[in-house]
């Protein structure tokens, strides 16, 4: 049996979702059966069918597919801060699915807020100037000073 212990006895980050057992198992937690065989044993070949299942996962689940890291990157522990985005992108989408009752990571992703105006209300708006174009009133520079004036001196 797989257990979770393994993850808090000094195991770094990144070795401990390396072979994507953990990272396969929140998957299945999110949506149980989203993952049907999750390899507990074997080498680099099993590592990364557990990644490519993961990310196949993430997919299904939402997860839009520019949010996923490179599988390679987490065997070899390179660029680890987009295995940690991935981790986030699924946060933001556990927001869309009403079923999970745990837990979130990260806020919640704005929603769209559409509007209908009609015509008569758009066409109002035409003759008024924006308040992002501002006025100056009447303001002008006069009697604005930028620095010390300059100074002449004449000789005899």
């Amino acid at each position: 049996m797989y257990t979770l212990a393994r993850f808090f006895t000094g195991v770094s980050y990144e070795d401990a979702l390396r072979d994507g057992v953990l990272l396969c198992m929140l998957m299945n937690k999110l949506q149980p059966g989203l993952i049907s065989k999750i390899n507990t044993s074997g080498g680099d070949y099993k590592m990364m069918d557990n990644l490519n299942q993961f990310q196949k996962a993430c997919v299904k689940y939402g997860v839009p597919d520019v949010d996923l890291f490179q599988a390679v990157d987490l065997i070899e522990r390179k660029n680890i801060a987009q295995v940690t985005n991935t981790i986030f992108a699924i946060g933001r989408t556990t927001y869309k699915h009403p079923e999970w009752r745990g837990p979130w990571l990260g806020p919640k992703p704005a929603e769209e807020n559409k509007r209908a105006f009609t015509e008569e209300q758009l066409r109002a708006g035409e003759g008024l100037i924006g308040l992002q174009a501002g006025t100056n009133k009447g303001a002008t520079q006069a009697g604005q000073n930028f620095g010390a004036t300059r100074k002449i001196l004449l000789g005899k």
